[in-house]
């Protein structure tokens, strides 16, 4: 417990921190040309060393195959489609299903130096249902907004259940996130988190997480971190199977081509 405590308190502490080292370049000798417009299309594959979602471990603390499509010009209407191998519904006799399917969709804009984003987000999960299971298939629509290097979001569920937990429209996943450069193509990045979950208080939890990421360039890039949570070890553990709140260290590697 103390463990993960402080693992909360130091995503806490560095998200409230407001000093940061600014670098300036020095101004080119001539006008640098004029860089090519990026595309809005783009394909993305990783590969995870175990999938961690709002502080939960997806994938039975094994690694994750990830696969994801964007359309998403600089501002204005996106949508998207990503998913991930799972072992959740099996370990928990939900379903026989091993993938998550997440399409989403929504504005994004900026003004002055505030960005907005506003969506909604479908998690599908193929595979027959278990006699007397709750299918995981959750709604959520989000609004998140952006200032310098902090970001702001609220998710909330119009679907009836949330990942499995029935009777729980209007559960809510509401965090703070930080992204802080410290060198060259390195930035740290720091996450808490708060799931509520609507007529189960024992399903609520806190989650924190502390994450390094190097972008090699050429759209390589790859993050590691610790993650950690205050959920409820009874109710998120499924039979014979690890605490999926655990406090979990991780890795991803990952390439994103546009076209």
């Amino acid at each position: 417990m103390k463990r993960k405590q402080s693992l909360l308190a130091a995503a806490v502490a560095t998200l409230l921190a407001s000093a940061a080292i600014a670098q300036t370049a020095p101004a080119p000798a001539a006008p640098a040309p004029a860089a090519e417009p990026a595309s809005p299309f783009s394909a993305n594959i990783g590969i995870a060393s175990s999938y961690i979602y709002r502080g939960l471990n997806q994938s039975g603390f094994k690694p994750a195959l990830q696969l994801g499509a964007d359309y998403a010009p600089e501002a204005g209407f996106y949508i998207g489609t990503w998913g991930s191998s799972i072992r959740w519904l099996k370990d928990y006799s939900i379903s026989n299903g091993s993938a998550e399917i997440d399409i989403y969709g929504g504005y994004k804009g900026t003004v002055g130096d505030f960005g907005y984003d506003v969506g909604v987000l479908q998690y599908y999960y193929p595979g027959s249902l278990k006699t007397g299971a709750t299918r995981a298939d959750t709604t959520e629509l989000y609004v998140a907004g952006t200032y310098k290097m902090f970001t702001a979001k609220y998710s909330h569920t119009v679907s009836p259940s949330i990942f499995a937990i029935p009777n729980a429209r209007g559960s809510y996943y509401l965090e703070l996130n930080g992204a802080f450069p410290v060198v060259d193509n390195v930035t740290l990045n720091v996450h808490v988190g708060h799931q509520g979950i609507k007529n189960n208080s024992a399903g609520s939890y806190t989650d924190g997480k502390v994450e390094l990421a190097y972008d090699f360039g050429n759209g390589f890039a790859l993050s590691g971190g610790v993650t950690a949570t205050d959920a409820d070890k009874g109710f998120y553990t499924p039979p014979g199977e690890k605490f999926q709140g655990k406090t979990t260290a991780y890795a991803l590697i990952k390439y994103t081509k546009s076209f």
